[in-house]
């Protein structure tokens, strides 16, 4: 929160300081005509920083932002086709992205001036619905498809061996307006007018090179990716997560979410660092889920729904992050976290100790015409390779997960996500090489 009478930062407000030209000029490419800040004149003066809650995530570092950066309240994900036939076109685009994406995320326009820079005679290169808001903690995740390796850009050399098209999972009802794509733009913000910002203008800069194949809105979190969070719930009010790996723990990370060198050998070398991300549209049906007697929802979750605990603790000692314990028996004899429970199908201690970083969110669109909600999760995960991780976890659960009674699968994709660029690194020479 800002102090007292002070203002918050926003895109007019962090170009209308010092501190803005020094920390966002060289590496943002910021410019001012005449040399004067762009809408000073019109603004409050204030302190040089912007408070704590509204400065921005860094866009550079060794890995890329927004995978565990703590996870925000928001998201917009966009998957996009490549239609120029032009490496050059897409490697100028990747560049074009780097400059607006880091402007975008310290708080600035797209482009310098972008508003009402180019005067009245030009579209405006900024689309201006966020000019006045916050930075609100916005990351911009770029990622890349199997399709875009497969020889039209001069890539092929160049594609990750575990960057392969996920296999079928039974209980699928893929659409395919809604999976693959050439490439990704996750977008994610506490305020989800930064984040639908962020991916319109990007989407805008690249008119004539891509086209969008499909997107996701997302909002309300549904997992947790740093200690300091508490863990969120789904639409179908259980809290997701609870032991999902966290931002906290390097040798987790290390172990299952960053792809090491020895991974990637010869061309594939520039995804040392990066990691894959696997997205999964789930429907729920959320009116069957509605109707289910509690007994029976936490049965499937495995979990208590008010506190988020193991159904094998004892009623008075629930505690969410209490160790699961597989071997403990009801009254009658038989587990008391069922054999078909989410929480076991999906343990680490079942899958040969494979574990993701899950980092997903809600939704609802509309209705499907039947008067049913449109609703469900937003499934995103982060695996070091998603067919040593994620698919037997998948395989596991699409064969036993009780759970497959309320939910449907009908949007899936693979991308690969490069690690952080360095000063004076773009996406374009990253992918490239040159």
């Amino acid at each position: 929160m800002s102090a007292p009478n002070e203002p918050a930062a926003t895109r007019r407000s962090v170009l209308a300081t010092g501190a803005g030209v020094a920390m966002a000029g060289a590496a943002a490419g910021l410019t001012y005509a005449g040399g004067t800040p762009r809408a000073a004149a019109s603004q409050p003066t204030g302190p040089a920083a912007p408070p704590s809650s509204q400065k921005p995530v860094p866009f550079r570092g060794e890995h890329q932002a927004g995978i565990v950066t703590p996870a925000q309240d928001r998201m917009h994900f966009v998957a996009l086709d490549v239609i120029s036939k032009d490496a050059a076109d897409l490697k100028l685009l990747l560049q074009e992205w780097t400059r607006a994406a880091e402007r975008m995320t310290f708080g600035a326009e797209a482009s310098p001036g972008g508003v009402v820079g180019g005067g009245p005679y030009r579209p405006p290169e900024d689309t201006g619905e966020a000019l006045d808001l916050a930075p609100s903690n916005l990351t911009i995740t770029i990622g890349y498809g199997p399709s875009l390796f497969d020889g039209r850009f001069g890539l092929a050399g160049r594609k990750p061996e575990a960057l392969h098209d996920l296999p079928g999972f039974r209980g699928d009802d893929l659409d395919p307006a809604r999976t693959g794509g050439d490439l990704c733009i996750q977008a994610c913000a506490d305020d989800p007018q930064v984040a639908v910002h962020a991916i319109r203008n990007l989407i805008r800069i690249g008119f004539g090179v891509i086209s969008v194949r499909w997107s996701q809105l997302g909002f309300g979190r549904t997992s947790s990716t740093s200690t300091s969070q508490v863990t969120a719930r789904n639409l179908f009010g259980f809290k997701d997560g609870t032991a999902n790996i966290k931002a906290e723990d390097g040798q987790a990370l290390d172990s299952h979410v960053w792809v090491d060198p020895s991974d990637v050998p010869g061309g594939a070398s520039w995804m040392a660092g990066g990691s894959y991300l696997v997205a999964r549209r789930i429907r729920m049906h959320i009116e069957v889920w509605d109707r289910t007697s509690l007994q029976e929802q936490e049965d499937i979750f495995g979990r208590d729904k008010a506190v988020g605990a193991p159904l094998s603790q004892p009623v008075d000692q629930r505690d969410e992050f209490a160790p699961l314990d597989f071997h403990a028996k009801g009254a009658d004899g038989s587990p008391r976290i069922p054999l078909t429970s989410h929480v076991r199908l999906a343990h680490e201690s079942q899958l040969g100790g494979i574990r993701i970083l899950r980092r997903g969110y809600n939704f609802t669109d509309g209705t499907d015409g039947s008067g049913h909600l449109d609703a469900g999760l937003f499934f995103l995960a982060f695996v070091r390779d998603a067919h040593k991780q994620f698919v037997p976890m998948q395989q596991a659960l699409a064969k036993s997960d009780k759970l497959n009674e309320y939910i449907e699968h009908n949007g899936s994709a693979l991308f690969a996500c490069p690690p952080g660029l360095g000063d004076g690194q773009d996406w374009g020479v990253q992918l490239f090489g040159a």
